[in-house]
Formats: structure tokens, C-alpha cells, sequence
């Protein structure tokens, strides 16, 4: 549904002009998780002393921390809580 939205430019999902698009929230998926997965591998670097361990665990958590972090923001965009 979402990806449809993404890949064929739609806008069937409510709007108001509070709300970001799709793809905002997914370059900010993106984004965070950079930030996040160097922290990640640098924490798991220097409990382990291993940088294959580290790159290992860094990777699992890019992608389903992504996953998590774009449907939250899905989630928290169409609560009116907060918003002007």
C-alpha cells in the first residue's frame, strides 16, 4: 500500500497539510539509521573486540530497526496530538 504510494506517486492516504509523505518518512528512515548503525557497530566493536562481529550485528539491526522506525513515524503522523 505504502510502496504502491511511493512507486506510483499516489496520494490516497488521507491528507492534511500537517502530514509528510511517504517518502519524507523514508529518507528519514534512512537517515537515522546511518546514525544509528555506526553507533550500533561501534558499541558492538568495543564489547566484542571483534570488527566482523560488530559489522554482523550493525547489519542485521539497519534493517529492522528501518522496518520499525518507518512504521512508527507512519503511526505517529496521523495522530492530531501535538500538532498546530
Amino acid at each position: 500500500m505504502i510502496i504502491e504510494q511511493v512507486v506510483d506517486n499516489k496520494t490516497n492516504y488521507k491528507v492534511d497539510k500537517y502530514s509528510e509523505k511517504p517518502i519524507r518518512s523514508i529518507l528519514k528512515s534512512i537517515s537515522w539509521r546511518i546514525v544509528g548503525t555506526i553507533d550500533t557497530v561501534l558499541i558492538s566493536w568495543i564489547i566484542t573486540g571483534e570488527l566482523t562481529t560488530a559489522f554482523s550485528i550493525g547489519a542485521i539491526e539497519l534493517v529492522t530497526k528501518m522496518v520499525l522506525y518507518f512504521f512508527h513515524e507512519r503511526m505517529w503522523n496521523n495522530i492530531k496530538w501535538g500538532k498546530r
